[in-house]
């Protein structure tokens, strides 16, 4: 169940040096924000943080971009860095949050503005009539691919079967190419370097299968 009404949630976002506010005014100078031209790498729907603060660490040399569009959650993933910072006595400075909703993608980056979209355990939205909600329905594709590099592609997890059929549906009939795919990550050989979030974690546990793909544009 998503986290709400987090009292102060607001104020402590807005006073947070690591989230960007006024994005749209970065949009096609990114470099401006991490003062490199590292590629970008976001999250879209990124939960209280595990999984992007983890890539963070690891690829210093790649800027992270976590995007949450409830105060509440992105409250908790800043809450998440600073006790992660201060377990390993770092700064994380290649790691920006924003709060919107992914539907304005496209005012917030540029064409390419982003390297790598991680789609990690999304909202279903199992109604037929919210279909074009789902983060990989043609109407997001298209937004991604006004965003990405070329040759940049998405990373797309989740415990849902229908969802993910749903998304290779969309991807096969898209000008997506699909370049790797498993419906059963933790038992693949796509398992190796694989950081898992915490949704993950608990579906695991009950001996649920991840499904994963990897898609770039032809």
């Amino acid at each position: 169940m998503r986290l709400r009404n987090i009292r102060g949630s607001k104020e402590e976002i807005e006073n947070d040096v690591f989230v960007i506010k006024d994005p749209d005014k970065y949009k096609g100078k990114w470099d401006e924000v991490f003062k490199n031209n590292n590629p970008i790498h976001i999250e879209i729907g990124m939960g209280k943080g595990q999984f992007i603060l983890n890539k963070a660490n690891n690829n210093p040399d790649i800027n992270y971009i976590g995007i949450e569009k409830y105060s509440s959650v992105l409250y908790r993933a800043l809450q998440r860095r600073k006790d992660f910072c201060r377990e390993k006595s770092i700064d994380l400075s290649n790691i920006r949050f924003l709060r919107f909703d992914a539907e304005e993608i496209i005012s917030i980056f540029g064409e390419n503005d982003v390297a790598r979209i991680y789609l990690n355990f999304s909202d279903p939205w199992p109604k037929e009539r919210h279909a074009k909600r789902r983060l990989t329905s043609d109407e997001f594709l298209d937004k991604y691919d006004k965003v990405l590099k070329k040759n940049g592609e998405i990373i797309f997890k989740t415990d849902n079967r229908r969802l993910f059929d749903f998304s290779v549906e969309s991807i096969n009939e898209s000008k997506w190419n699909i370049k790797e795919i498993t419906y059963d990550l933790h038992n693949s050989e796509y398992i190796k370097g694989n950081i898992v979030t915490e949704y993950e974690e608990r579906f695991v546990m009950e001996g649920i299968p991840i499904c994963r793909l990897v898609t770039n544009r032809e």
